[in-house]
């Protein structure tokens, strides 16, 4: 355990900025696996609206620093290739 009086403080904004990072990345997993559960259902509409959902949550992550914005930008056009798959041709 840290002993000087700024390790003690840089420690607890760790401990801060961690949760937050915990908090921001389940968010975003959680909308994310809405989306994977709507593609493996096969719903079509659910996937599309549930991505609409999930991109500015992704988007959102990546500017707060909890991922890198070309992790974002990846996670975001896979999901978006695979519900466009999904999707007819018209």
């Amino acid at each position: 355990m840290a002993n000087h009086k700024s390790a003690l403080k840089r420690h607890r904004q760790s401990q801060v900025r961690r949760m937050r990072n915990r908090i921001n990345k389940s968010k975003m997993n959680t909308v994310v696996r809405r989306v994977e559960e709507a593609l493996v259902a096969g719903a079509e509409d659910a996937a599309q609206e549930a991505l609409k959902i999930a991109i500015p949550v992704i988007q959102k992550t990546a500017g707060k620093g909890t991922i890198h914005k070309k992790t974002a930008s990846r996670k975001i056009s896979r999901l978006t290739g695979r519900v466009n798959r999904m999707m007819p041709i018209a």
